[in-house]
């Protein structure tokens, strides 16, 4: 099991930029793809990126391609997601998931390949 820990939600203004962080401790996160996920007020949970455990392979929902960039340090054992040119509908909790069954380069878009979640931090921007 991999315990996840998100930082770096907060307030934007429309335009603004944030920069989320998922944080684990165990090195099994080394070896995990990792995802986010969004979920707005009285949405399903959406996918919005993800990054191989090779740490490549980038995934990104269409609404947020060319806004949001996904990375990862793996001497930090850190998954982080940038995101730009931020707008009202990005205004959601930001989960990061830990998906143990995709290969070296792969990554998926399905909930149901992540098994490990983080609590989540929100994202609110203000138009």
């Amino acid at each position: 099991q991999v315990h996840l820990v998100e930082s770096g939600g907060g307030l934007a203004q429309a335009g603004g930029s944030l920069r989320l962080s998922c944080a684990a401790s165990e090195r099994a996160f080394n070896t995990n793809a990792v995802g986010w996920f969004r979920q707005a007020p009285g949405k399903e949970r959406e996918f919005v990126a993800a990054i191989s455990w090779a740490g490549g392979s980038p995934k990104y929902r269409e609404s947020v391609k060319g806004r949001f960039t996904i990375s990862r340090n793996k001497a930090e054992n850190t998954v982080s997601l940038e995101m730009n040119s931020l707008n009202a509908e990005d205004t959601a909790t930001y989960f990061c998931a830990a998906d143990p069954y995709s290969g070296y380069g792969e990554t998926s878009s399905i909930e149901g390949n992540y098994k490990d979640w983080g609590r989540g931090t929100q994202v609110t921007v203000s138009s």
